[in-house]
């Protein structure tokens, strides 16, 4: 009896320790690559777009062009500037640190010859996506990189542009209250469809450097553009998404009208609000919605 009692003290003496050392054989947790940075430059015959990773690589890489992105957690539409949209979907991967801070832009601009813009529409459950706003649909090449960890979007752009100005809201003049509050920045747009490429660049915003230096996209609540016509010196374009001045003497309209009316086809500028709408729909002279009125 005194042998069984002594077995038993033993057993339980050894199981009480045995959680304190079973930990130790592979508690090593998997690292989940970490987005970190997001750059881009133009090359001989194509933009490169620059994923930089912290721990390593994604283990999936998913590239393709789609007609929306869509947002991987609420489902819902998230506007893209340009005329394609292609899609990289990273996983495992995050976008945030252990705190829930962003590691990486979710919005970036760029003045490239085709690639506009870099847009986050996921950064959920360890898989993180983007869309890429071009201006053309070309050929893509994707391709890794180590020390440090890259991945590489390469998107054709043998091309002829053309440099043309885009008019972005300037935040720091408007709070100094020292006009004009709206500065232009130079930006290249295909030489045939001059209009569509500026339009899709003021929905594209600044670049990383211009929005150091106080310049904004002033959307008024528009989230892209339709309808966008020239006849008769006339430039028509329709917003699309929403339409508010928010009751500032400033909106969209100041971003679109000197924009548009550099070019040599356009005298005047009718910019209408997402129901077709706009104060003045015909004359010779500029229009734009009462939803953009202070």
């Amino acid at each position: 009896m005194r042998v069984v009692r002594r077995l038993l003290v033993l057993l339980l003496a050894l199981g009480a320790a045995l959680p304190l050392t079973a930990p130790a054989a592979g508690a090593a947790t998997p690292t989940v690559p970490t987005l970190v940075g997001i750059r881009a430059a133009h090359h001989p015959t194509y933009d490169r777009v620059v994923f930089d990773f912290a721990g390593g690589l994604p283990a999936s890489r998913q590239v393709t062009w789609v007609t929306q992105l869509v947002g991987d957690a609420s489902g819902l539409p998230v506007p893209v500037a340009g005329r394609a949209i292609l899609q990289v979907r990273f996983a495992a991967a995050n976008a945030h640190d252990a705190a829930g801070r962003a590691t990486a832009p979710s919005r970036v601009a760029f003045a490239l010859p085709n690639v506009l813009t870099v847009v986050q529409s996921g950064d959920f459950e360890a898989v993180t996506t983007y869309g890429i706003g071009v201006a053309s649909r070309q050929a893509v090449h994707v391709s890794t990189l180590t020390s440090p960890s890259r991945v590489v979007v390469d998107v054709g752009a043998a091309f002829p542009t053309v440099w043309r100005q885009v008019w972005l809201f300037n935040q720091l003049r408007f709070v100094a209250n020292a006009e004009p509050f709206f500065t232009p920045v130079l930006r290249p747009v295909l030489p045939l469809t001059p209009a569509t490429g500026l339009m899709d660049r003021i929905f594209a915003g600044p670049t990383t450097t211009e929005r150091a230096a106080g310049l904004r996209q002033l959307s008024s609540g528009a989230t892209g553009f339709r309808a966008l016509s020239i006849s008769g010196g006339i430039a028509r374009v329709q917003l699309t998404g929403g339409c508010s001045s928010g009751g500032s003497t400033v909106s969209i309209a100041g971003e679109i009208l000197p924009t548009l009316r550099q070019l040599s086809t356009v005298d005047w500028v009718k910019v209408y609000d997402p129901s077709g709408h706009t104060l003045s729909p015909t004359g010779n002279r500029d229009s734009v919605p009462a939803c953009l009125e202070p």
